[in-house]
């Protein structure tokens, strides 16, 4: 689905996609090591379930959603990757705390 440019910058940073640990450039977003990780879809449909990937890659279209760093509903596409980084796949309707 998705390959490198062969000009691309060269991966040297490691973050955890789904507990695998997979290299990405500097630079890079967590929605591109998500499509550098192979990975089918990052999310499903709260009310669905359909599968969903990164998309828009520039933070319209919401599709990247993801668990990043133990935080659900990020724009896996707006945030940075860095380090050690542990993204994960959101599955439906994130818990909201009612006070």
């Amino acid at each position: 689905m998705f390959r490198p440019r062969p000009d691309s910058p060269t991966a040297t940073m490691a973050v955890e996609v789904e507990g695998r640990h997979v290299l990405v450039p500097q630079g890079a977003s967590a929605a591109a090591a998500v499509l550098i990780a192979g990975l089918p879809s990052l999310r499903d449909t709260p009310v669905g379930g359909s599968p969903r990937a990164p998309y828009c890659l520039m933070g319209v279209c919401f599709d990247c959603l993801a668990e990043i760093d133990g935080v659900p509903n990020r724009q896996s596409c707006m945030v940075a990757a860095r380090p050690g980084m542990r993204i994960r796949r959101q599955r439906g309707a994130r818990a909201i705390e009612m006070e």
